[in-house]
């Protein structure tokens, strides 16, 4: 007998449980991103109109992923509807290129990676932040304000010029610093970014100008008066007022590679080239840039001024609120689950000033390797993160009961065949009640494992008879066999002993 033979005969057309990772999961993207919440959604997800920050550690297969997409699915409903009010999503979920970066900045032993991620400091998170939102940001204004994968943070060209001078020069600071669209040089989408926000700086040119004025100047008149004043092409008088015609640009110059060699070396989650960093410095006349926070060292005061800078940015384009995804931090291949250098990684981020930043909500989706580290911390470390006041989920637990209404949602998705919707308990036979499969279920605890337990499940059941002489209901016996050779291998798997 084969597991779709069974699936047919209750109407329905594909596999409930075949997906195990909610981001390749067709049927949760499909059916089950609204009506499928874990009992914390509403203390995790918040209100967009007054953000707040949400600290939630969970297994590996709880659903952090999932939720990571419920909350950006539901963000995207809150901006479609409200698009003055919008939030800007920001997905912290990538850490490899920002990790690879970091450590290729560090040197000696402290490159190995049981010893690189104990240099990560909290401006090292504000700088990959910077970097995905000013990066997205640049790249709608690059694209007339157009955005093919999240339409409702698309922006209107009269919010674009809305912007005021002050602003575009903030933006375009921001770009030189943060920008790391990867399809063009660095030089060339920063001029591309200029010219779409109509920035002009004819005004830098000066001291440029001067200087070839002079230097004209000064053969123009060893040419001509030459030989009445005795100056001649080896005069220093000659070269003299040459020098000094390009003095105000070589100090110019001289200043704009000073700031880009510091800022290329204090921002080490991007590869910066002083040289390009210097081109663009030298585009802002100096009276714009005087006072204007740089990031050119160690210390997040620079930092905190340029996200205000950024969030000043984003209400003018329509955004009030911003909204930062942190999930997989324990997939790069720097840290490779590590609990140790989870906890590097993470630690730094703990900072109250920075998680309740006003207009920021940060989203913490960690996973519970890291819990044991967090109960044997020093007092300062819970003054100074108060997680207290962060909406903490300590664990991600699904009861019996949760997991039952998740396992009843798929199957319903699944069921475009049916005339009346099956649910779980129709797989079962009627010796098995409701209760004892819900107290079944709730030693599963995590949607993960129940997906991957049923998908064996129907195998097992299938495998016991024929085509010719099909079964329609799960034994208790079957039930009772499959449960405990998954949590045999469960348990094993949570022993780092086997796959699960």
């Amino acid at each position: 007998m084969k597991v779709h033979q069974f699936l047919d005969h209750f109407g329905i057309s594909e596999n409930p449980f075949s997906q195990e990772d909610a981001a390749s999961d067709h049927v949760f993207k499909g059916h089950c991103l609204e009506g499928t919440h874990h009992p914390a959604w509403d203390k995790i997800y918040g209100d967009p109109k007054s953000p707040s920050t949400s600290v939630v550690f969970g297994e590996q297969g709880s659903g952090k992923t999932a939720l990571r997409l419920q909350i950006v699915n539901k963000l995207i409903q809150h901006n479609t509807d409200h698009p003055t009010e919008r939030a800007f999503i920001v997905e912290y979920d990538d850490f490899n290129a920002f990790l690879d970066n970091f450590r290729e900045r560090l040197s000696g032993s402290n490159r190995k990676p049981e010893k690189a991620l104990k240099n990560w400091r909290l401006w090292d998170h504000m700088d990959s932040i910077l970097c995905l939102a000013t990066t997205r940001i640049a790249d709608l204004v690059r694209n007339d304000g157009k955005s093919d994968d999240l339409p409702s943070m698309s922006l209107g060209s009269e919010q674009i010029s809305g912007l005021s001078r002050q602003q575009k020069r903030d933006l375009l600071l921001l770009a030189a610093f943060y920008d790391n669209d990867r399809e063009l040089a660095p030089d060339t989408r920063w001029a591309t970014l200029r010219r779409k926000l109509r920035f002009t700086t004819w005004s830098t040119w000066k001291t440029l100008l001067i200087g070839v004025f002079i230097t004209i100047l000064a053969f123009l008149g060893v040419y001509y008066f030459g030989e009445k004043t005795g100056i001649g092409w080896f005069s220093r008088w000659f070269w003299g007022a040459i020098a000094v015609g390009w003095i105000p640009y070589v100090y110019r110059l001289i200043g704009a590679q000073w700031t880009g060699w510091r800022v290329s070396r204090q921002i080490r989650v991007i590869d910066h080239a002083t040289s390009n960093l210097r081109k663009i410095l030298l585009q802002f006349d100096k009276s714009e840039l005087n006072g204007q926070p740089v990031p050119s060292r160690a210390r997040g005061d620079d930092r905190y001024e340029l996200i205000m800078r950024l969030q000043s940015i984003l209400k003018t384009l329509g955004f009030t609120s911003i909204v930062v995804l942190v999930d997989r931090v324990d997939e790069p291949h720097l840290i490779n689950g590590n609990a140790e250098r989870i906890r590097d990684l993470l630690w730094p981020i703990f900072d109250n000033k920075f998680l309740k930043h006003p207009g920021i909500a940060f989203k913490l989706l960690l996973p519970s390797a890291v819990v044991g580290y967090l109960n044997r911390q020093e007092a300062e470390f819970y003054e100074r993160s108060r997680l207290d006041k962060q909406n903490l989920v300590q664990a991600l637990a699904w009861t019996g009961q949760a997991l039952y209404d998740v396992a009843n949602d798929r199957i319903r998705a699944c069921a475009k065949l049916a005339e009346k919707p099956p649910n779980l308990q129709s797989f079962f036979a009627d010796s098995i009640s409701q209760a004892e499969l819900v107290s079944q279920l709730d030693r599963l605890r995590a949607p993960r494992h129940l997906f991957k337990f049923l998908y064996r499940l129907l195998v097992d059941h299938c495998s016991k008879y024929t085509e010719d002489q099909p079964e329609w209901k799960i034994q208790p016996n079957t039930l009772q066999v499959s449960m405990t050779m998954f949590l045999r291998d469960l348990e094993n798997y949570d022993l780092k002993q086997g796959t699960g």
